[in-house]
């Protein structure tokens, strides 16, 4: 038979002992291994010490030997142990990410878990865990659009100059149509959001018109000068600037913001700015209306007030915008611009350098993901 362990415990062993058995937030496990070791210290026998603990009489000497042989420290931790399952070869995993990244499945377009699983030879919470820890999400796809603007870097400059460092004595408005905005009314009344159940929109519906919203933002205060009206010609275009600049305090020059829509270059625009020479153009560049911070605003307006609104006619769609408009310049919040063009410009060339080395058929590496 085993006779009983006993040992000392210093002081300071005893204080942190007892400092783990009465912290609240110490794992159950470590306080049951604490109390083994006080009742040793305090001469309780091996019988004794499992009645009080309800553990096992080989769990009672495994923790006695341990606290020998490592102290306090050693309750803290468990063992380590080799794992049940031998982690996937170096080469399975390399062979995963090299088939993801360059080969397609030959019934989709994209891998799914269970389709790599079925085409490696492993389970797919294996191809889980590689792709997670690739960073690789091949469910996912992004958009994108590289502008082809010969003119890409001038125009950069002169929009985000005007952001950053806008020019005395004068406005920078950022210009542009919401186009088509459909009065679009449910087909039945949605259900209203309770606990545990969202709103709810049938999916179809019905079109009574459409709209078009000129809208032109104050980069600096955020303030929205906006209209509707029922097409987004030159003449409607001509009919807003002559709002815009009654709006604007004739000692002001106007610099507008604008994107390549033809509506903005026609004949008739050029001569009403020829006549009006205090109004600036400054065009983005091609496939880039996001350097236009008005996009910003469109977006705004269509999740919070269009996208889940029903509207029984334009005229209650055009309320409702003007209702938001008029909400907004209450209480206007300029969106901040803060990339230098530096930093635009040279995401750019690394876009232009990633498309060019796609269609020379090179592949991105391993590392890059």
């Amino acid at each position: 038979m085993r006779e009983n362990i006993s040992f000392d415990v210093s002081a300071a062993d005893r204080r942190r002992l007892e400092q783990l058995v009465s912290d609240r937030n110490t794992p159950a496990k470590i306080v049951w291994r604490a109390k083994i070791i006080l009742a040793t210290a305090d001469g309780l026998g091996t019988m004794a010490i499992m009645r009080a603990s309800g553990k096992s009489k080989p769990c009672v000497w495994r923790w006695q030997e341990r606290f020998m042989r490592e102290g306090v420290d050693g309750l803290l931790h468990d063992k380590t142990r080799p794992p049940g399952t031998a982690p996937l070869p170096e080469a399975v995993r390399r062979k995963v990410l090299a088939k993801t990244a360059s080969e397609m499945p030959p019934n989709a377009t994209h891998w799914s878990v269970r389709t790599m699983a079925k085409a490696v030879g492993i389970s797919h919470t294996s191809v889980q865990r590689i792709w997670a820890g690739a960073g690789l999400k091949p469910h996912l796809v992004r958009r994108f659009k590289i502008s082809n603007d010969p003119h890409f870097e001038e125009k950069v400059t002169d929009v985000v100059g005007l952001y950053m460092s806008p020019p005395d004595r004068a406005l920078v408005l950022c210009v542009d149509e919401k186009s088509q905005i459909q009065a679009l009314d449910r087909t039945q009344p949605g259900l209203p959001l309770k606990k545990g159940r969202a709103a709810t929109l049938t999916h179809d519906y019905k079109r009574h018109g459409t709209t078009t919203l000129f809208a032109a933002l104050d980069v600096k205060t955020g303030l929205v000068i906006g209209e509707c009206q029922p097409r987004h010609r030159a003449k409607e275009f001509i009919r807003f600037l002559r709002r815009i600049d009654r709006a604007v305090k004739k000692v002001l020059d106007v610099h507008l913001v604008l994107d390549n829509y033809g509506t903005h270059k026609t004949p008739e625009v050029k001569t009403w700015l020829a006549r009006h020479p205090r109004f600036h153009c400054h065009f983005t560049p091609t496939s880039a209306s996001w350097l236009n911070l008005v996009e910003r605003f469109f977006a705004e307006i269509t999740t919070r007030r269009i996208r889940r609104g029903a509207f029984a006619s334009v005229a209650d769609l055009e309320a409702a915008i003007h209702d938001y408009l008029d909400r907004h310049n209450a209480n206007p919040k300029p969106f901040v611009w803060t990339k230098s063009t530096e930093i635009i410009l040279e995401k750019e060339r690394r876009a232009l350098n990633a498309l060019e080395a796609v269609r020379a058929g090179h592949q991105a590496s391993e590392s890059e993901h």
